[in-house]
């Protein structure tokens, strides 16, 4: 855990970097709701929750922001319903910062008979079969109904690989789908719109994505379409291609993006935003991350092993239970076990997030980097 959260709220949307170290740096977002720490990993609360966990234990945690999702939340509860309950906030009980990705990646993933054109895009909900469009200016008019404080352009995310020719037309239907979205958001003091930076795996269009989203001056910036398929270095290297042609004074974020080795060497690389489903996917499989790596719960070493996961561990859950009882939780379904290791991953995670933010603001980032990944390497099995 990371100590206090008591930080200062402002009337607008601003950024500040207050390091550097190499490419890498950490700073904070300030607006109305309050300050996000950067770099930042934000959990994933897809249909207003954060699962199996109590938005209390979340920013217990040291999160500073969550995310919440137009394509499940305009399916249910809907957005005017959310609404006239007084929007997303009050709803979920989480009165701190919320981004909102616009929904489309999930439009590309879950939907089905998804049809795209100029306009935007069709579909039928993968929950019950109703039809829905979702176009640039109705997905931010949902953002503007949930109330979130940052929101995302809508984009067309192809799968990867893809060929050069469909990764060119999907960047650029983004493109022209930024400014629709721009100009839906209009002027709204305290919040924020982000472009998402598209071009599959090929450089020039990511580098011409970047520079025409650059020149919309928006709030920040992200980079979307990775993490879907590609391996790391290529998913990196987009990376390295993008980030000299995003402006230095705004917020940079990697969406969905990823376990802790891809989000250590992505803030090696300038990103300052993360969120990502698998801390709490991966717990409710059984899964953990810790500083000595990925632990199953599910295998039967741990059947009879009184050892905490991470006797040092400030979360209760790491520290205050045997690996004995986690696995046998896991291995007989109980909810319970879900609940103790989203909270062992998501106290890691932010924990990790605070660990890089400390370096990079001591100028020994590449030191924590070395460290941490040498007890990733060593293990668990030494962890007695």
């Amino acid at each position: 855990m990371t100590g206090t959260l008591e930080m200062t709220a402002t009337a607008d949307f601003g950024f500040t970097v207050h390091a550097t170290d190499g490419a890498a740096r950490t700073g904070a977002i300030t607006m109305p709701r309050g300050t996000i720490r950067t770099p930042a990993f934000m959990p994933v609360g897809t249909a207003a929750t954060v699962k199996a966990m109590y938005a209390d234990q979340v920013r217990e945690l040291g999160a500073d922001v969550v995310l919440g999702n137009v394509y499940h939340l305009m399916l249910r509860p809907g957005a005017e319903r959310v609404a006239r309950l007084g929007g997303l906030h009050k709803m979920m009980g989480w009165p701190h910062p919320i981004l909102t990705d616009s929904g489309g990646f999930q439009v590309m993933s879950l939907a089905k008979l998804r049809k795209l054109n100029e306009k935007g895009v069709t579909f039928r909900s993968h929950v019950d079969g109703s039809a829905h469009e979702l176009t640039p200016e109705r997905s931010i008019e949902i953002q503007g109904l949930l109330g979130s404080d940052i929101q995302m352009q809508l984009d067309e995310c192809v799968k990867l690989p893809c060929s050069d020719a469909e990764a060119e037309r999907a960047m650029e239907l983004s493109l022209r789908w930024a400014e629709r979205c721009r100009i839906a958001f209009g002027e709204q003091p305290g919040r924020a719109m982000f472009g998402i930076v598209q071009g599959g795996a090929v450089e020039s269009l990511r580098e011409a994505s970047a520079k025409a989203l650059t020149a919309m001056d928006l709030k920040g910036y992200a980079v979307g379409g990775l993490a879907v398929g590609e391996p790391q270095d290529v998913m990196l290297r987009m990376i390295e291609v993008v980030e000299p042609h995003l402006p230095k004074e705004k917020p940079r974020y990697l969406m969905g993006v990823g376990t802790p080795d891809d989000i250590v060497e992505a803030v090696r690389r300038g990103i300052d935003m993360f969120d990502c489903v698998m801390p709490t996917r991966a717990g409710r499989h059984g899964q953990v991350f810790t500083r000595f790596g990925k632990i199953n719960l599910r295998n039967a070493r741990h059947a009879e092993d009184p050892r905490p996961l991470d006797e040092t561990s400030t979360c209760p859950a790491a520290r205050d239970y045997s690996r004995a009882y986690l696995h046998h939780l896991v291995k007989a379904g109980e909810i319970l076990g879900m609940m103790l290791l989203t909270w062992v991953n998501l106290a890691y995670y932010q924990d990790l997030m605070a660990g890089l933010r400390s370096a990079i603001a001591a100028g020994r980032l590449d030191d924590f980097v070395a460290e941490t990944k040498e007890g990733w390497a060593r293990g668990d099995l030494e962890a007695v």
